[in-house]
């Protein structure tokens, strides 16, 4: 089921304060001006000695209270949540459906109050409090939780007579001020007109309202009619939310893998715009280690319009971005932030137990949440730079946990580059090509480079005969630190950086062997498929 956010019922505002019953010698008739304007009655002089003074209208109350191959496969993550490797955060696919969250509300306390009585309080409203929970699959754990939320109504809590009467009382006083004044201001206006009217014209120098293109609204406006929200279904009814782009004319719309990954065995998958069009869609293909994911649309309509893409390779730190999604079901939400940092080695779960996704990410600051996932990262011009995939959280997924998490200011996308590519493989093929360098890696956490495991998966020769790394030498036991200039601190960021990579591209590799270091160039493997 696709995620949703109710929102907290607000009760009727309460009817206007009733005024007290005047005492019988106030009742008495008193003068008026000469003028006409109203006046405020002059209490008689008292034949006796008066009552003692009542207290005030009680003022106390009690304010409410608030609330992330080198060989294939890799094993796949377990839980709980641990960080894979040495520098590289863990991370938090955000497009699925959760565990209900909620807010906690608070009321007030009733106050003292005498005579005159104080008219009803106006109802403070309760504050939702924020919801956090665990991340699903982070940092190359299996099996973590699915996303969404759910905000649950609250009553308004019980007003008291003390604060709120008091305001209301004053309130009741300057309504009768505001009258005194706008009679005094109507009776000279009226005295001094010659024109025969009283009507004031407001003055109209505000000027037109234009957005130009390189302003965030110019590029929403621009962006936001190419990008869908998706909802997947799987054959038992689970599913998710999450967010796409249009990607050709031909009706391709990319997303990541973990978003559509329910509906990929025939389950029920639907994307809509904007305005409001809703299509039936079919999954192209679907690259779980690269956790991109191209659909197309059944009975596309003729006027799709591709978002541009940019070049990945020429972000530097600091660009702005602008991120669009649909965040714990609110679709086309537009967020704003900057590249917090490039080539981020990023490991990440699609929550199913199936193999971790690696990625060498973008990192920036706008707000990410559960739902985004699938959804363009755009630079200043409106040109997809990247696709928002994962989230850093800072819950814990611990003991009393909701499930869910949110934003805090980590956010990775897929660099549109090797997403492009990847897309394109899909749409020709259905399947993804990988770049591999023949040899098996450990997933340990390490902090000295990628060593070279003793075995590889099902007990297969750790370095594949005929493969590059076996031309190039190497060995069972070598520790990779460095990919061309990258420096590389574990086995996911090997992967990570060689997946930024074609089958055929050149490397120069630099590995450590017996205290000695060497360095080796090699050309890049291919594997097709994610088994």
């Amino acid at each position: 089921m696709s995620t949703e956010n109710e929102g907290t019922a607000v009760p009727p505002a309460p009817s206007a304060p009733p005024v007290p019953v005047a005492s019988p010698e106030a009742s008495r008739p008193h003068p008026t001006s000469d003028a006409g304007a109203p006046t405020t009655p002059l209490p008689p002089t008292p034949s006796a000695p008066p009552p003692a003074t009542p207290p005030a209208p009680g003022a106390a109350g009690a304010a409410p209270a608030s609330a992330a191959e080198a060989g294939w496969p890799p094993p796949a993550p377990s839980a709980p949540p641990q960080d894979p490797y040495a520098g590289a955060p863990q991370a938090a696919h955000p497009g699925h459906p959760g565990h209900p969250g909620g807010p906690t509300a608070g009321g007030g306390a009733d106050g003292a109050g005498a005579w005159p009585p104080p008219p009803p309080a106006t109802p403070s409203y309760a504050d939702p409090g924020a919801g956090a929970g665990t991340a699903e699959g982070v940092g190359g754990a299996g099996g973590g939780s699915d996303w969404g939320t759910t905000y649950a109504q609250h009553p308004a809590p019980k007003a008291g007579r003390g604060r709120g009467g008091l305001v209301a009382a004053v309130l009741v006083a300057a309504l009768a001020a505001g009258g005194l004044g706008g009679g005094l201001g109507y009776t000279l206006a009226k005295n001094d007109d010659t024109s025969g009217s009283t009507t004031v014209s407001a003055s109209d120098s505000g000027g037109s309202v234009k957005r130009d293109p390189g302003t965030v609204a110019g590029v929403a406006a621009k962006a936001l009619p190419s990008t869908v929200t998706i909802e997947a279904e799987s054959t038992n009814g689970e599913g998710g939310t999450g967010t796409g782009f249009v990607f050709d004319t031909q009706g391709h719309i990319v997303t990541n893998n973990h978003v559509v990954a329910d509906a990929v065995d025939g389950g029920k998958l639907t994307a809509t715009f904007p305005d409001g069009k809703k299509y039936n869609a079919e999954v192209v293909g679907h690259a779980q280690g690269y956790d991109v994911a191209v659909i197309k649309l059944k009975s596309a309509p003729s006027d799709l319009k591709p978002l541009t893409l940019g070049n990945s390779d020429q972000v530097a730190v600091g660009d702005s971005t602008i991120a669009i999604g649909a965040p714990f079901g609110l679709s086309n939400t537009v967020t704003t932030g900057i590249i917090s940092a490039k080539n981020r080695p990023v490991a990440s779960s699609d929550g199913t137990g199936s193999n971790a996704s690696y990625m060498s990410a973008l990192q920036t600051d706008a707000s990410i949440n559960p739902g985004n996932s699938g959804g363009p990262l755009l630079d200043a011009q409106g040109n997809v730079i990247g696709i928002n995939s994962a989230i850093q959280s800072a819950s814990s997924g611990g003991l009393g946990s909701t499930g869910q998490a949110g934003s805090i200011g980590l956010g990775f996308a897929i660099p549109i580059n090797q997403a492009k590519y990847v897309a394109q493989q899909l749409i020709k093929t259905g399947k993804p090509v990988y770049a591999k360098i023949g040899a098996s890696v450990s997933l340990e956490e390490s902090a000295g480079g990628a060593k070279i495991s003793d075995q590889g998966s099902g007990g297969t020769e750790a370095v594949e005969a005929g493969g590059p790394a076996a031309q190039a030498g190497l060995k069972s036991g070598d520790v990779i630190t460095k990919l061309d200039d990258r420096v590389i601190d574990s086995g996911p960021t090997l992967i990570g950086e060689i997946w930024t990579h074609k089958p055929g591209d050149k490397v120069t590799l630099t590995y450590e062997r017996g205290g000695k270091t060497h360095t080796v160039d090699l050309t890049l493997g291919s594997r097709t498929g994610d088994s």
